[in-house]
C-alpha cells in the first residue's frame, strides 16, 4: 500500500489530571497520523517538531505508534502547547500557546516536493490550514498535490485560535475548494455559518469541488454526504471518558477506505460500512483518556 501524507501540527495537550495538568501529545493532525499507523497504513507526518522536551515527548510517542517522521524539521523552536478544560460530559475546549514555535514553522524549502514525490493520499487539518503565515505555505504547497491525488480535510475548528469567523470561513472554504474529501463535525459547521443548516452547508461544499462529506455528530452519529445521497449510522454508545481524538479517528477510517477502495467507492452500503467502521473507532477512542485511538485488531 503507498503511504499516506499528513501534514499539520502536532502539539501537547495539558489535560486536566486532579489538582495539576497532564501532557498529552495531541494535536488533529498527530491525532489522525497516529490512528492511521495503528490501523497499518504507511504513514509520513509533515511538521515541525521541537528539540525541547515536549517535542521530543511527540517524536517518541508518534514513532512508537509506527508513524514515519522522514519529512519533519527539527527546531530549536518550543512547541505549541494546548491548555485543555473538560466540561463535565467530557467535552475539550481549548487554549492554545503558538507564536513563534517549532508547530508552526511552515516553508516551501523544506516541506517534500510534491513534483518528484507523490503520496496515495494528503490528509491536512485543524490549526495548520489557518494560521499564518504557515497556513498559505501549506495552501501552495498543498495545491499541485491536489491534482495528482485525493485530499482529505479535516477543519477541525478552534475559535479560542481565530475568532474571526469571516476570516475563518475563507480560510476554510479555500481548503475545500481543492479537497476530495472532507470530515467536519456539526459543531463545527454551526459555528462557520450559524444562519444555515447542516445540509445547507454540506451542499455547499459539494459543489466547490468534494465528493464525500463525512459530519461527525457525537454520540448522534455520523453521517455521509454526497451529491444527492446521505447515509446515516448511530453511535456507539460507551462510557465516556473524554472526546479528545475521537473525529480525528473517524477521520482515519474514511481516509484507510479511500485507500483501499477509492473515493468513488465510497456509495451506499460501502458507504455505511465505512461509517459503521468509524463509529466503532471512535467509541474505543472516546473511552479512553487523551488521543487514545484503536488498533486495528481491536476494531476488527
Amino acid at each position: 500500500m503507498s503511504q499516506v501524507w499528513v501534514a499539520g501540527e502536532v502539539l501537547i495537550d495539558l489535560i486536566p489530571d486532579g489538582s495539576d495538568r497532564k501532557p498529552i501529545v495531541g494535536g488533529g493532525p498527530a491525532n489522525t497520523a497516529k490512528a492511521l499507523a495503528k490501523i497499518g497504513i504507511d504513514t509520513h507526518f509533515i511538521d515541525g517538531i521541537s528539540f525541547d522536551k515536549y517535542g521530543q515527548m511527540a517524536k517518541n510517542e508518534l514513532v512508537s505508534t509506527g508513524v514515519k517522521l522522514d519529512y519533519v524539521k527539527y527546531s530549536d523552536k518550543p512547541t505549541c502547547i494546548a491548555i485543555v478544560s473538560l466540561s463535565d460530559t467530557g467535552s475539550a475546549s481549548y487554549e492554545f500557546v503558538i507564536e513563534n514555535t517549532a508547530t508552526f514553522d511552515f516553508t516551501l524549502d523544506w516541506l517534500p516536493n510534491p513534483q518528484s514525490e507523490q503520496p496515495a493520499l494528503l490528509h491536512i487539518g485543524t490549526l495548520a490550514t489557518v494560521i499564518e503565515p504557515g497556513a498559505s505555505v501549506l495552501f501552495e504547497w498543498a495545491q499541485p498535490v491536489s491534482k495528482g491525488v485525493p485530499i482529505v480535510f479535516d477543519p477541525n475548528i478552534r475559535p479560542a485560535v481565530m475568532d474571526d469567523r469571516k476570516q475563518y470561513v475563507k480560510q476554510v472554504e479555500r481548503w475545500v475548494s481543492i479537497s476530495s474529501a472532507v470530515k467536519v463535525s456539526d459543531e463545527d459547521i454551526r459555528w462557520l455559518y450559524p444562519s444555515l443548516e447542516i445540509e445547507q452547508v454540506v451542499d455547499n461544499w459539494l459543489a466547490k469541488g468534494p465528493s464525500l462529506i463525512v459530519v461527525t455528530s457525537g454520540d448522534k452519529g455520523l453521517v455521509g454526504y454526497r451529491v444527492g445521497e446521505k447515509v446515516s449510522v448511530d453511535a456507539i454508545k460507551v462510557a465516556v471518558a473524554d472526546t479528545v481524538g475521537a473525529g480525528d479517528t473517524v477521520g482515519a477510517i474514511l481516509i484507510e477506505a479511500i485507500v483501499k477502495d477509492g473515493l468513488d467507492t465510497l456509495s451506499g452500503v460501502r458507504l455505511e460500512m465505512m461509517l459503521k467502521r468509524a463509529a466503532k473507532a471512535a467509541a474505543i477512542t472516546v473511552s479512553r483518556s487523551g488521543a487514545n485511538p484503536p488498533t486495528l485488531k481491536e476494531i476488527e
